[in-house]
């Protein structure tokens, strides 16, 4: 945030928190650690706000749901911060001493009236001016989203819309009021500060711009490192279309399942040249590949570390020796080094984790030593003596310019509908989303029993399900511009009319991203699995379409 690639505060501070705003969220069940918090906030009177196209289980809490149209974030958090702008309620001396922009900003969101907002995003103008008010005037807000807000095609834009908000408020930089990006898989954001970013080096330095760092790098790694960025994954399929991309490396990740336009991914990962995965379990990835290298549990299996959606580093320990032949990762890598030709001895995961202590500054004082006395540390951590950073950007508050740094930006942004358009052929919208009891692609929860389990069903209104003649369980026929699947109906009291919901985690009972698109925002590569148009056509009704997946209930508990 600001420069840094993660959230502003410390979980602990929505416990302290007067207003908590999950804004593309359903936090209740995709980030349960979180909601704890949360829940903590809420018993000691703090008041929760749902932005979301669904009545989720997180809004059951809520003292309001703002139900908005798949797409329309953009366009809410403009009327939002124009109402704040009109009622009077910027922070004034904030913007003044600690942003730039704000004029342009102003300007920018003046068409976004509430009568304007209401028709764009379906919210009622009422309640867009009750959560600009409830907003603005709360002495400390935390502003909350995750994969509602990131995966579309302007995911970039709609994160810089909602920082927008807590510039115009001064909501950011003091304990209990900043901006809580929560990561949508385990340790996301501890790759990212590893570098695992297409621009970035470990502590997310970045390679084009700092050459202090990248000479850091290039000194201890003996090697010259381009000052370009590389793909990120969406370029890395467009480049497997047009041939520049023949070899593959997938470590813990299963792109054949997990990527939007199924029918295309799998396509481009079978005409590869050569296709080499790195995991814990055979993964339909796998299946396609020539090598298959068997690894370890991080969890369980192997030593190092993890970092959670409020940088805090923890410590991972060994509790169970690896089957078979499963080696750790780390293993595996020195060892493929060493066949390509470069010696890099038998690094443990201490000495591997010194490396990047020694190369990111903001990692520099989490020895293993500290981490596990103090039961994890929250980046930045210069040095061992430092406690960690409980919440960033408190140099926004400084009496002296001197020490206030760089002055944080409004940017500016249009609303952009969903490029997937609806039609009369497509007159639906499906969203995805997760289950508190499964995890992703369903390759580390699949073949798990739990008793909040249910197979995977298409999620219809009521409206929808009568209009269309479909009931509970009646497998139909679900049609994207992609591709179509068969699915049995959940009707749905949390959907509005026109509105669809699958999750990705039972592939092999509905193949959801055969219908998703691999449509993706230039700025993160993240495709739009958010906003997809559809159609739902009984059987006796449909065509024949032998694209349509057959996988329904296949396996479930």
């Amino acid at each position: 945030m600001f420069g840094a690639g993660g959230g502003t505060s410390s979980y602990e501070e929505a416990e302290h928190a007067d207003l908590i705003v999950l804004w593309g969220s359903n936090a209740r069940e995709a980030h349960p650690i979180y909601f704890h918090h949360v829940l903590a906030g809420i018993h000691r009177g703090a008041r929760l706000i749902v932005v979301d196209p669904r009545r989720t289980s997180s809004a059951a809490w809520a003292d309001a749901w703002l139900g908005l149209d798949v797409g329309s974030d953009i366009a809410l958090a403009n009327a939002v911060g124009r109402e704040i702008i009109h009622a009077g309620l910027v922070n004034e001396t904030f913007v003044a001493r600690a942003t730039s922009g704000y004029d342009q900003y102003a300007r920018s969101v003046e068409p976004y009236t509430l009568d304007r907002g209401e028709r764009l995003t379906g919210v009622p103008a009422a309640m867009i001016t009750d959560l600009a008010h409830r907003y603005a005037r709360a002495d400390r807000a935390q502003l909350c989203w995750t994969l509602g807000i990131t995966e579309h095609h302007n995911a970039v834009d709609n994160v810089l819309a909602l920082i927008n908000l807590s510039l115009l408020t001064g909501h950011v930089g003091r304990y209990g009021s900043g901006l809580v990006p929560l990561r949508g898989q385990n340790n996301v954001q501890g790759g990212g500060d590893m570098g695992a970013i297409p621009n970035k080096l470990p502590g997310f330095q970045d390679v084009e711009t700092d050459a202090v760092a990248r000479a850091r790098c290039e000194q201890r790694w003996g090697v010259g490192l381009p000052a370009h960025r590389g793909w990120h994954l969406a370029q890395m399929f467009d480049a497997m279309a047009d041939g520049q991309l023949r070899t593959l490396f997938v470590l813990g990740e299963n792109p054949a399942r997990s990527e939007a336009d199924q029918h295309r991914t799998v396509e481009l990962l079978t005409g590869l040249d050569h296709l080499v995965v790195q995991d814990i379990t055979l993964t339909e990835t796998g299946e396609l590949a020539e090598v298959v290298l068997p690894a370890t549990a991080a969890w369980a299996e192997a030593d190092g570390t993890v970092t959670s959606s409020e940088r805090r580093v923890q410590r991972v320990r060994r509790a169970l020796t690896p089957p078979g032949s499963a080696r750790d990762d780390i293993e595996i890598l020195v060892e493929l080094a060493r066949r390509l030709g470069h010696e890099w001895g038998h690094p443990s995961a201490e000495e591997v984790w010194d490396e990047v202590r020694a190369l990111s500054p903001m990692h520099a004082g989490m020895s293993y030593p500290r981490l596990a006395s103090t039961g994890g540390l929250a980046w930045p951590c210069p040095d061992e003596q430092h406690p960690g950073t409980l919440f960033l950007h408190a140099r926004l508050w400084a009496e002296d310019e001197s020490e206030r740094g760089p002055r944080a930006e409004f940017h500016p942004v249009p609303f952009d509908p969903p490029l997937d358009q609806l039609t009369d052929e497509f007159p639906i919208r499906l969203t995805t989303g997760r289950r508190l009891d499964s995890f992703n692609t369903g390759v580390a929860s699949g073949g798990m029993r739990s008793p909040l389990r249910r197979r995977e069903a298409l999620g219809l209104s009521p409206a929808d399900a009568e209009r269309l003649g479909v009931t509970e369980d009646e497998v139909v026929r679900v049609t994207s511009r992609r591709g179509a699947v068969l699915a049995p109906v959940h009707v749905d009291p949390g959907l509005r009319a026109g509105l669809a919901f699958l999750t990705p985690h039972f592939p092999d009972q509905v193949a959801t991203n055969v219908l998703t698109a691999d449509a993706w925002d230039p700025a993160s590569g993240t495709a739009e699995f958010k906003a997809t148009a559809i159609r739902v056509e009984r059987l006796d009704q449909a065509p024949d379409d032998d694209r349509a997946s057959q996988a329904v209930g296949a396996r479930w508990t």
